[in-house]
């Protein structure tokens, strides 16, 4: 500590202390893209003689932990409902709104930037045809882990065979929006 006198009286300095400088860093490595999808979806109406549409919600679970932005997209294909003998029309599972999209509890997410039209008309055929575009996530959207909600709507015409029809549903999800 320095000393200093002056007229009549003592002035004590305080001490010079030296500072020193650190970085800090943090490596903050790149997760996965990945897609969950329900293992079923229902529809189910009773035959009334009038043309009818049945709806089923479909919650997919998009977890984007790539920490790049790149954006991407939910694809769906699908085989055509039959009972085996009867079916629907290769168009008849649609989606008439844009899907709902939240983050999951617990996650902080960038909700994804959707550019897709609707009406979507969900491919269908007797082997699945080429799968297409159902939501996207623009560039620098869709980071972190969201739930997206499309409500399918299944036309059902009044003409149509009683019973119970299936369908194959493959739903991906592709890097880029």
């Amino acid at each position: 500590m320095g000393v200093c006198t002056a007229a009549g009286g003592t002035l004590l300095l305080g001490a010079q202390v030296a500072g020193a400088q650190t970085t800090a860093t943090a490596t903050i490595g790149a997760g996965t893209l990945n897609v969950v999808v329900p293992s079923t979806v229902s529809f189910s109406d009773t035959l009334n003689g009038l043309d009818q549409t049945s709806t089923s919600p479909l919650a997919v679970d998009v977890q984007d932990a790539t920490g790049s932005g790149a954006g991407w997209n939910l694809t769906a294909t699908s085989t055509q409902f039959t009972t085996g003998t009867h079916s629907l029309s290769a168009s008849a599972t649609t989606v008439q709104s844009a899907p709902s999209d939240a983050c999951d509890a617990g996650a902080t997410c960038t909700l994804a930037g959707n550019a897709i039209s609707y009406p979507y008309s969900l491919p269908a055929g007797s082997g699945p045809p080429t799968a297409t575009k159902l939501f996207d996530a623009a560039t620098a959207s869709g980071l972190g882990d969201q739930t997206v909600t499309p409500t399918f709507t299944l036309a059902i015409p009044a003409n149509t065979y009683a019973g119970t029809y299936t369908s194959t549903w493959t739903v991906s999800v592709v890097s880029g929006p």
